[in-house]
């Protein structure tokens, strides 16, 4: 309790400073924005002989972008720092690395690009933030997953955008420069410090090329849909498409429904004769899909969904899917994926899930909850009950928000730290300028 106090202590102290970036109104062709952050993770584990896992982050982001000039054309920078101030155990296994790395500091140029943007198109090219279903900032930790290539978007119809990428490197959530890696390699490929990985492939594996995508999304009122494919090259070829639709009664209760469909294959990637989800197999070939339906109404938001992941004996991990740049990071688009893990951590099998999300205080307050229940053929059953509360002050503390997430991970085998029950609690506290 005393430290999370001070976590609040820490982000309430930056406001001044994020104040007085923001109004920086002297520097006229600069915007200026960010995030102060402040987290403390704690790993509980009830297996004997292991020991709990803590560890504490104060940071954050700054952005600086130009204005647009020359008729769209603009440039940004960003640095990002994360920072332990000597809290955090040095014994081995005390400390979660996955927060920011085994060091006391960590410092980077998470973004530095050039951009051309209107109203209907956007090219951006370097080193930046994106978000896609497959290849995203996976922001949960102190700082995100940034990439360097080049990212395009453009809409040519009122409710339709159109999607490319190719990325050549990427920066992972504890890494303090670019590499030619992904979560698939081992921590300190390279020298890249990478925490929370998979680690499947071994030190000597060939670098990755990166990965190319195509994307669409089109968007009304009641539906919502996009439809991806992934180049994951040397590892996978994907195809995804998600959909949802909902009825507009104009009662204020609106019921959903939603489905998912992913397929991957190739034959050559660097996975073959690797162990993935405790399988060696050759070519990648998987089938994964979903389902979920729910309602909208004052009261919040209630959701129920299904996923399945094929197996395919003989493939890589069994019929796995191939996901290079969330598997470990739990981050991907499967309805049913937790906080801790998901299918795609588990492979082949399936899982069901019931949630809900509302708000208090004119939404002041965020409630969500959830509870998951994964079948699979190599991990054999779990369950991950979830609960996640926000505050969001108004007022003169508008941009402060105080998250409390935890997640309770019970069963199956070879999850879970001597297949005992875990806990994994994160505080949260930041404020955006």
């Amino acid at each position: 309790m005393k430290l999370a106090f001070r976590l609040v202590q820490i982000a309430i102290g930056a406001i001044s400073l994020g104040s007085s970036l923001a109004s920086a109104e002297s520097i006229d062709f600069l915007k200026i924005n960010g995030q102060a952050r402040s987290y403390y993770f704690s790993r509980l584990n009830n297996a004997p002989g292991v020991p709990d896992a803590n560890a504490f982050s104060a940071g954050g982001i700054l952005n600086v972008e130009t204005k647009p000039f020359l008729g769209g054309f603009g440039a940004g920078i960003s640095f990002f720092t994360a920072n332990s101030l000597g809290l955090n155990n040095d014994k081995p296994g005390h400390t979660d690395v996955t927060l920011m790395g085994n060091g006391s500091s960590l410092n980077a140029l998470g973004q530095a690009f050039l951009q051309y943007k209107n109203s209907n198109f956007l090219i951006r090219a370097g080193d930046q933030v994106i978000n896609t279903p497959w290849l995203g900032s996976s922001d949960s930790r102190l700082l995100p997953a940034t990439y360097r290539g080049v990212y395009a978007e453009m809409a040519p119809l009122e409710n339709l955008r159109l999607y490319g990428l190719r990325i050549n490197k990427w920066k992972s959530r504890t890494s303090n420069e670019y590499y030619k890696d992904n979560l698939y390699y081992p921590v300190s490929y390279a020298g890249d410090s990478m925490y929370g990985a998979a680690s499947a492939l071994g030190a000597g594996a060939q670098q990755s090329s990166g990965v190319a995508a195509v994307g669409a999304a089109y968007t009304t009122p009641a539906i919502t849909s996009q439809a991806w494919y992934y180049d994951f090259y040397r590892f996978a070829r994907m195809a995804y498409g998600d959909a949802t639709y909902t009825y507009k009664t104009g009662t204020g209760f609106d019921p959903f429904i939603g489905a998912q469909l992913i397929h991957e294959e190739n034959n050559a990637s660097l996975l073959n004769g690797t162990k993935v989800n405790t399988q060696v197999g050759s070519g990648v070939k998987a089938t994964a899909s979903g389902v979920k339906v729910g309602m909208n109404s004052p009261y919040g938001q209630f959701t129920v969904a299904y996923n399945e992941i094929v197996s395919h004996s003989g493939a890589v991990g069994g019929g796995a899917l191939v996901s290079p740049y969330t598997v470990g990071y739990a981050t991907d688009p499967l309805y049913t994926t937790s906080m801790i893990r998901g299918l795609v951590e588990q492979g082949p099998g399936n899982a069901i899930k019931i949630g809900y999300a509302t708000s208090f205080l004119d939404k002041k307050v965020l409630l969500a909850a959830a509870y998951a229940r994964y079948r699979t053929t190599y991990f054999g059953n779990s369950q991950d009950t979830y609960l996640d509360l926000t505050y969001l002050p108004k007022g003169r503390l508008k941009g402060l928000s105080v998250r409390d997430r935890v997640e309770v991970s019970n069963g199956g085998s070879g999850l879970n730290p001597g297949n005992k029950s875990f806990v994994y609690n994160r505080v949260m506290v930041q404020y955006s300028f």
